[in-house]
């Protein structure tokens, strides 16, 4: 069995510099990476990968059409489906998606998932809110969760006025993809 290969490269979004990582299977990493940059490796798919971010950034574009390789446990890659799955300008809460899951109980284990998703933006896992429709923790900083709503023009939030402390900062919960 041949090792896979890994590419990767970087897109300066509005809420700062995002990594992106792809195997010869599809992406499976899309982070805000602060500072941090590995070495550049490029592929087409990656390429596209950035035209599709663009294009969301500039509101021309609802809906990813990329191949996904994320890596993860049954459990986590289910809850990231049911994520992908929530349309744009919408959101949903924990509960409502471990009730998708046939999992009421698995609320905690549906956040623990959420936080640990390794594809964000594309995967939307800022679109998910607390039952209350308060925002709750995002991997990239709740400020960039908030500015990622109101950009979908969810009502209720506003774009944040100062996004300068989490731009240059890595996404808290995406340490482990070190």
């Amino acid at each position: 069995m041949g090792q896979t290969m890994m590419f990767c490269d970087y897109f300066e979004s509005p809420l700062g510099m995002m990594e992106i990582k792809a195997t010869d299977k599809g992406i499976c990493q899309v982070i805000f990476c602060g500072e941090h940059k590995e070495p550049v490796v490029p592929s087409k798919l990656i390429a596209l990968c950035i035209t599709q971010l663009k294009e969301y950034f500039a509101g021309t574009r609802q809906n990813f059409d990329l191949p996904l390789d994320p890596v993860g446990t049954e459990f986590q890659k289910s809850v990231w489906q049911a994520l992908y799955e929530i349309p744009f300008g919408q959101t949903h809460s924990y509960l409502q998606l471990a009730e998708q899951l046939n999992n009421p109980k698995a609320v905690r284990a549906v956040g623990g998932a959420n936080g640990r998703n390794p594809i964000t933006l594309i995967v939307p896992c800022h679109r998910v809110i607390g039952a209350s429709g308060t925002l709750t923790g995002y991997a990239g900083g709740v400020e960039r969760k908030q500015w990622l709503l109101a950009h979908e023009g969810v009502s209720g939030f506003a774009k944040p006025l100062v996004l300068d402390e989490v731009i240059h900062t890595r996404q808290d919960k995406t340490q482990f993809l070190r």
